[in-house]
């Protein structure tokens, strides 16, 4: 396997040229189909991908700060205070040195984060597995279901990018700046979690395989790290604590704004209904589908899901994917499939869980070109009539 770490960033990009082309090409066809699908309802999809749902949520809060909510008859509150702030202030530097407006900025924002994110995906396949490898599972994250997201004024991109350039760093033995980027994902989503645990389950797995091999002594032991080709001791150490600050600060700052200390984050999303059940809700709503037979079909196809997904993580353990992709991975699938509430958008959430698509990444890269490039280009077409149909419907909860 060859070793990413010691290569400079030009031959990097150019090594990943292929995937970012394919991605490009993947992601145009998805905003064809939008623009084709939305023109013929009247609609802009312009408007739907910039100025909708969550992303109004996030262009509030670039243009007018905390503090906005709305209540809704039922007694529920919706404050923006669930939403984290990176995007925002990214949103608010573009707007101020273009004349984009917040919303627009965000859109550039999330373009420029998702080829970051498809350049990442490729660094840590391509570290893992190979070039091959790593062209075939941007492919993937470009072609999933709900993967006209990636092309929204929404987090997933962003958040991915910073996850994918984490673990990539943790693998090639960057701590510091994997501390870094960590903090930044945790200013992004509250997912960002999932980066400190997958860096501090790394940090304490490299930890353990230098006390067996190193001798007692604190200095010869970072004598001895250092000549089999470890990390010393300071730059693990501090790319650790600087992996939780982002979220940790951000959820602090909210306690005191709110009054409720610690856990008022907490109370902002039960506000919105979120919260962790383990699954149960999540259980019972798949459950009450199977009242009627149109709705049985529905039922069956999210148990299929939750089933593939499932599969795709054990099939991770198995290959031996290295253990801060099988932690990310295994959180971000942990709190998408046990939120209890908008179900909906279990598929947005799952997004950033790309370790789990290295199987299939796999798989496809075993197969002769022509056949990848057919499976490739049908299930894209799919995706991008899918993803014009969603934005034009329900759109993203």
């Amino acid at each position: 396997m060859t070793d990413l770490a010691t290569r400079p960033a030009p031959p990097l990009l150019r090594r990943a040229a292929p995937a970012l082309l394919g991605y490009a090409a993947v992601r145009a066809l998805g905003l064809v189909a939008l623009g084709l699908w939305s023109a013929a309802r009247d609609k802009s999809a312009l408007t739907l991908l910039s100025a909708r749902w969550d992303s109004l949520w996030y262009t509030r809060v670039a243009e007018l700060g905390y503090g906005y909510e709305v209540r809704l008859p039922n007694g529920d509150v919706h404050s923006n205070l669930a939403f984290f702030p990176l995007l925002p202030w990214l949103e608010r530097a573009v707007s101020a040195v273009t004349p984009l407006s917040y919303a627009h900025a965000g859109l550039v924002v999330g373009t420029l984060a998702s080829l970051a994110a498809a350049w990442g995906i490729f660094a840590v396949a391509d570290h893992v597995y190979g070039r091959r490898v790593g062209v075939c599972a941007v492919l993937l994250w470009a072609v999933l279901p709900v993967g006209i997201v990636q092309s929204m004024a929404y987090t997933e991109s962003l958040f991915t990018a910073l996850a994918a350039w984490s673990l990539y760093t943790v693998l090639t033995g960057r701590w510091v700046t994997a501390g870094i980027l960590a903090a930044f994902a945790g200013l992004t989503r509250p997912v960002g979690l999932a980066v400190v645990a997958a860096i501090w389950a790394a940090a304490v797995a490299s930890s353990v395989r230098e006390r067996r091999r190193a001798p007692a002594s604190p200095s010869r032991r970072n004598r001895s790290a250092e000549a089999s080709g470890g990390t010393p001791l300071w730059p693990r150490t501090l790319g650790v604590l600087l992996a939780p600050l982002g979220a940790v600060g951000y959820v602090l700052w909210v306690g005191h704004r709110t009054g409720k200390g610690p856990l008022g984050y907490l109370d902002v999303q039960a506000g919105w209904r979120n919260g962790f059940d383990g699954g149960y809700a999540f259980a019972r709503f798949v459950a009450d589908k199977f009242t009627s037979f149109p709705s049985a079909l529905a039922g069956a196809g999210l148990i299929i899901g939750v089933a593939l997904t499932i599969w795709l993580y054990v099939v991770c353990v198995r290959q031996g994917q290295p253990l801060p992709l099988l932690v990310y991975a295994g959180v971000v699938t942990a709190l998408a499939l046990c939120a209890s509430s908008y179900f909906g958008s279990k598929p947005r959430l799952l997004m950033p869980a790309f370790p789990l698509l290295l199987p299939l990444a796999r798989a496809l890269a075993g197969a002769r070109t022509p056949r990848s490039a057919a499976i490739v280009g049908g299930v894209a077409a799919v995706s991008a009539v899918y993803g014009a149909f969603w934005l034009n419907g329900s759109g993203p909860p």
